[in-house]
């Protein structure tokens, strides 16, 4: 032991306060198991302070604000003038209202906060290096360690983040001003999100992308929804291009990409936002020495219960192999980890995880596609049901896109949903607890919904999938 240092003993300690940490140190203590939580950052993790809350929260801004500079159609004219600088302290006072609710929920619950960065010194204890000049650390031995580390930002050769040009997302989240011109490299959902952002508060945005087509994992019909109201918003997308390069000029830089045969593009900008996706945050722990080993991408493999090869140390969140780098997800497996450690009956099922993608407009996606239910030896039978025959969703003036469901033809039973259209993130829900509970069309059909809204999609599709349809025709 260092001079200095301290050791204290807990039964359970978390590692990372974003979604996953901070959920299971909850459950945990709610389990009556001495808790201790360490976060190095803020607590609500990347999520609360620099992703999904923010993100969202500009993202209503910017939609407020194009909504009423663009309903000349409804008879409503406007010309709304965006002060950055105060939309930037509005979403501020947003994630403060929530990550101090964090904090606050945390010592009701009687979890232990510690603040600091976790290095494991063997398999039952960590030390914690205290920040700023003077802090020391301290040792905590645990019975259980639960590791919630989260993820970061990828970054590119030749674009790095501290200089003033180059925007990671937290970057871009954090603006106090809107860029006149601004290139996003990867057309991914972080990308297409901000970029839909930034377009609606002014900015000419140019998208450049490695593959061809925007938003990779999605069916081709439903990224095709999101990237034709892209291109009405004057987004600029160009396919099959790799950034390589930005330098800079007197009236801002120039971004070059470079094409498979090896020919270059340039593109004018005020900024550069690399958004190419996320990677795990494990190699700051010293796992090796609790005999823990990441795989091949630097993630940690968990069985069902979320447990490591060191059986009394646990994962959750975006720092495990094979699962989705999702919020909820995350916070599913805290529960599930802490809820293990008490000795409750439980494992991880992600039968039905939704997930959501917060463009224009909105993506939300649940289960099994039509083809890879078929690829699970199931024969789907499809229903979908356009906006655009949508009573409600007309009057909103939003009215592209569709839900789409797949079930199994023999049984009924649900398997999955696309669904691009508005308010996608909140519709899906129906579809995942259909999915979770093993309802069947003719469950979702026969529920009455009310009238007029967008939820009445899902029960129009349902009956599509059945040949039952009545506002829609059946296939």
């Amino acid at each position: 032991m260092v001079v200095g240092d301290i050791a204290t003993g807990t039964d359970v300690l978390v590692i990372g306060a974003g979604p996953g940490g901070y959920v299971a140190a909850i459950r945990a203590a709610q389990q009556g198991l001495d808790t201790t939580l360490v976060e190095r950052d803020a607590y609500g993790g990347t999520c609360l302070n620099y992703g999904c809350i923010p993100s969202k929260a500009l993202i209503t801004g910017s939609d407020l604000a194009h909504e009423a500079g663009h309903a000349e159609e409804m008879g409503i004219h406007a010309d709304p003038v965006v002060d950055m600088s105060q939309l930037r302290d509005w979403k501020d006072g947003v994630v403060d209202q929530l990550t101090g609710g964090v904090e606050k929920l945390c010592k009701a619950n009687g979890v232990n906060l510690v603040e600091g960065t976790a290095r494991f010194k063997d398999e039952n204890a960590v030390r914690i290096a205290h920040g700023g000049e003077g802090q020391g650390s301290e040792t905590i031995e645990f019975e259980h360690c639960i590791i919630a580390t989260g993820s970061r930002v990828i970054q590119i050769p030749g674009f790095e983040f501290e200089d003033e040009h180059v925007w990671s997302s937290r970057d871009a989240l954090a603006a106090d001003s809107i860029p006149d011109r601004l290139v996003v490299v990867g057309g991914g959902y972080i990308g297409m999100e901000l970029s839909t952002t930034f377009a609606k508060l002014g900015s000419d945005v140019t998208v450049v992308e490695m593959l061809d087509d925007i938003l990779p994992g999605y069916e081709s019909d439903v990224a095709r929804v999101v990237r034709q109201r892209a291109e009405d918003l004057g987004i600029d997308m160009h396919f099959g291009e790799g950034a390589s390069s930005w330098r800079e000029e007197d009236d801002g830089i120039i971004v070059t990409t470079e094409l498979e045969g090896g020919d270059e593009n340039e593109y004018r900008a005020d900024k550069v936002l690399v958004a190419v996706g996320r990677e795990p945050v494990a190699d700051t722990m010293e796992l090796e020495n609790a005999g823990i080993e990441t795989n091949e991408r630097g993630f940690i493999e968990v069985d069902d219960f979320r447990r490591t090869e060191a059986e009394n140390i646990y994962a959750v969140g975006d720092v495990v192999a094979d699962t989705p780098m999702l919020a909820h997800v995350a916070s599913k497996e805290g529960i599930v980890a802490a809820e293990h450690i008490a000795g409750e009956p439980v494992a991880f099922d992600s039968q039905a995880v939704p997930a959501a993608v917060f463009t224009d407009p909105e993506i939300g996606t649940v289960g099994m596609t039509e083809e890879e239910a078929e690829e699970a030896g199931f024969t789907p039978v499809v229903g979908q049901m356009p906006f655009r025959a949508s009573g409600r969703a007309l009057t909103t003036g939003h009215a592209d896109g569709f839900v789409r469901i797949v079930a199994d033809e023999e049984s009924g039973f649900v398997l999955g949903a696309q669904i691009v259209g508005p308010e996608a993130s909140e519709l899906v829900a129906e579809v995942a607890l259909a999915i979770e509970m093993g309802a069947t069309l003719e469950d979702i059909a026969s529920t009455i919904h009310t009238h007029p809204t967008l939820a009445e999609a899902v029960m129009e599709a349902a009956e599509n999938a059945l040949g039952q349809a009545i506002h829609t025709l059946n296939r």
